[in-house]
């Protein structure tokens, strides 16, 4: 098959950058090295490991080391007399402050707690969400390359009927309308074939972008695709799975959780705070005349400190986490329900794509029976040269339905696993198999 100009340049621009390995389960590996969006949510997430041990930090003894040399020089008028006094003094301390009652300190080591659980499950969802853009992606450019496929095999079923239609004009077995008709067709597909490959080039650039590779010849739907059903069966059991265990869910929970603990936190800010206080300090003075002086101080104490006005930022920071509580709940009653349609339509996605596919590939013997039949009609006259372009179209498309029939289904399958939080690449494989 001969390819067209546009044709020959995409496949020259491809071979010339790293070329992806051929299926999805190879695409999907490669994304989790290069994908830059999912390198920014691992580096996020190694962050939010760290929370826990700065909430830690607030609960561990204060130390601190402090040291000075000071060189003085002092003049004084005594009874008429001037006396000057140079002199070095140096001294060093240390002090520590171990907290005993700080309700905010203790409060802000939990809300520690929930900064790691919740940055997992932004990564978990990450995780899920690369998966799918790769699938997506993935499946894409296999829909553009059917449709490039399909338009050259379209554009030379019509050519061969465009030079039928003018032999049999000039020989007088047909009207020149038949002609024109099979010309209009011809440059109709010659601009949708230039459509297709510009949209094959940037579906193809959107998959390079996640994996950072130009893939090569991907896998296709194979003769081992299977239509397989949702088990179990039951459209509402995998919203309640979907309820307990959607990683959107789960962080929107710990982050109403979170919010809570910020309400009582900041509730904290009227109490007082009660620390342990040690000091120990050496200190030495070299004077002229005098001689070195040197003294040492300890000490062992308590020290209560009670607020009692800071301008109404206290009042203020606590009804501004009241409002972020409120805030945080209405989000995670939108993601409970967001869910819900989520799962709904996966679920739906599922059950009707393999409905979908079957009435397609029906449809698909139809057409290719009715194209023989109508081009066997023209043969003995019972039917015009439009009679078998309009079934060529009607076969071509089709076949460009079932594709993108199957594309859909294998895509529903992956967000309902996803939509129940069991998302994995045990699931990228399942479908990789799919694939020829």
């Amino acid at each position: 098959m001969k390819l067209s100009k546009s044709a020959l340049f995409v496949l020259a621009a491809f071979a010339a950058a790293p070329t992806l390995a051929a299926d999805l389960l190879d695409a999907y590996r490669s994304a989790l090295g290069q994908d830059a969006a999912f390198a920014s949510a691992r580096a996020s997430q190694q962050a939010g490991q760290e929370k826990k041990s700065q909430g830690r930090s607030l609960l561990m003894p204060n130390v601190n080391l402090t040291a000075s040399t000071t060189f003085n020089d002092t003049s004084s008028q005594y009874a008429g007399k001037s006396v000057d006094n140079q002199y070095n003094s140096n001294g060093y301390g240390i002090s520590l402050v171990q907290p005993l009652f700080r309700q905010q300190t203790w409060l802000s080591y939990s809300e520690s707690e929930m900064q790691v659980a919740i940055s997992e499950a932004q990564y978990k969802q990450a995780e899920n969400d690369l998966i799918l853009r790769v699938a997506q992606s993935y499946f894409d450019v296999l829909i553009a390359q059917d449709g490039v496929q399909l338009a050259v095999a379209q554009k030379q079923a019509i050519s061969e009927q465009l030079e039928q239609a003018k032999r049999n004009f000039e020989v007088g077995t047909s009207t020149i309308t038949d002609t024109y008709e099979a010309q209009a067709r011809y440059d109709l597909i010659n601009s949708q074939e230039i459509t297709a490959q510009s949209n094959l080039e940037v579906k193809r650039r959107t998959l390079q972008q996640i994996t950072n590779s130009a893939p090569g010849e991907l896998r296709q739907l194979g003769k081992e695709f299977k239509l397989e059903a949702p088990q179990p069966a039951d459209v509402e059991k995998w919203v309640a799975d979907a309820q307990q265990n959607n990683v959107q869910i789960t962080v929107a929970e710990a982050v109403a959780e979170l919010a809570d603990k910020e309400v009582s936190r900041n509730f904290g800010g009227h109490l007082p705070t009660l620390d342990l206080v040690a000091n120990y300090g050496k200190s030495s003075t070299v004077a002229v005349g005098i001689g070195a002086v040197e003294s040492t101080s300890k000490s062992v104490g308590l020290q209560f400190n009670m607020p009692l006005f800071q301008g109404g930022a206290t009042q203020s920071k606590y009804r501004e986490a009241e409002a972020g509580r409120d805030k945080a709940k209405q989000d995670l009653e939108n993601a409970r329900r967001t869910v819900a349609v989520q799962t709904r339509q996966a679920y739906l996605g599922v059950v009707n794509g393999i409905a979908q596919v079957q009435a397609l590939q029906q449809a698909l013997k139809s057409s290719e029976s009715l194209l023989e039949a109508s081009k066997l009609g023209q043969g003995v006259g019972v039917r015009t040269n439009l009679d078998v372009l309009n079934a060529q179209q009607q076969l071509f498309s089709t076949r460009r339905d079932l594709y993108q029939a199957a594309y859909s289904y294998l895509l529903s399958r992956l967000r309902l696993k996803a939509a129940v939080g069991t998302l994995s690449e045990e699931d990228v494989g399942s479908v990789n198999q799919a694939l020829r």
